[in-house]
C-alpha cells in the first residue's frame, strides 16, 4: 500500500488518519508539535534530559488515547495538556523543579548576553538573577507556573490555559499577579529600573 502523503493536511484529518492505523500521520502529528511540547515540559522541569524523556512519555500517551481525543479542543492543547500532567507528576517525584533554580537552563528567559558586559556588570548580573530564581520559586505554585509558561514565549495564552485546565482570562490575572508580586519583591531589595524588560508579557 502506498504512503499517503500528509504535507498541508490539518491536525483533525491528520488525527483521524492515525487512527485508522496511519503511522505516517501521527508522525507528522509528532514532527509539527515536537518543539512546543518539549518547551512545555522544560518550563515544568527546567533540564533538558527531563523535559525531552517527558516529552516522549506524552507523544506515547497521546497515541494511546488517540480515540479518546473528542475534538472540544484543539490536538495541540490536548496533547500540551498531557505533556504538562506528566511534567508535574515527574516534577513532585523526582524533585528536579528545583534545579531550575540553581543552574536554570540556558535558553531561560533570565539569561542575559555576555557580550559587552564588563566583569562588574556580570557580577551585578549574576546576583540580580540569583535573587529572580529565588522569588520566583517562592511565588504560590499557581502564579509561578502561570509566569514560567507565558515567559517562555513558546505558547499562546490559549494553549497554557488549556494546559492548566483554567479561562484565559483567570491565566492572565494569574501572569500579571505573579509579574506584580515579583517586582514588588524585587523593588524591596533595590532592584527598580529595567525589571520590565526581565519579568515582561511575551504571550
Amino acid at each position: 500500500m502506498e504512503p499517503v502523503s500528509t504535507r498541508g493536511v490539518s491536525d483533525p484529518e491528520l488525527v483521524e488518519r492515525a487512527r485508522r492505523g496511519d503511522d505516517a500521520a501521527f508522525g507528522t502529528l509528532v514532527d509539527r508539535h515536537r518543539t512546543a511540547v518539549f518547551r512545555a515540559a522544560l518550563a515544568a522541569l527546567g533540564t533538558r534530559e527531563d523535559a525531552e524523556e517527558v516529552a516522549q512519555e506524552a507523544f506515547v500517551a497521546a497515541f494511546r488515547h488517540l480515540q479518546d481525543f473528542r475534538e472540544d479542543a484543539s490536538f495541540k492543547t490536548w496533547l500540551l495538556s498531557i505533556a504538562w500532567r506528566k511534567a508535574l507528576t515527574r516534577r513532585r517525584t523526582v524533585r528536579t523543579f528545583l534545579r531550575r533554580f540553581v543552574q536554570p537552563p540556558e535558553d531561560t528567559e533570565w539569561q542575559v548576553p555576555d557580550a559587552g558586559r564588563t566583569q562588574e556588570q556580570a557580577v551585578l548580573d549574576n546576583e540580580l538573577h540569583g535573587h529572580i530564581r529565588r522569588e520566583i520559586a517562592r511565588l504560590a505554585p499557581k502564579f509561578r507556573d502561570a509566569l514560567l509558561l507565558a515567559s517562555a514565549g513558546e505558547h499562546s495564552y490559549n494553549d497554557i490555559a488549556g494546559m492548566l485546565g483554567i479561562p484565559v482570562g483567570t491565566l492572565k490575572w494569574r501572569v500579571n499577579e505573579a509579574r506584580r508580586q515579583l517586582r514588588g519583591r524585587l523593588a524591596g531589595m533595590g532592584y527598580g529600573q529595567g525589571l520590565g524588560a526581565r519579568t515582561g508579557d511575551r504571550g
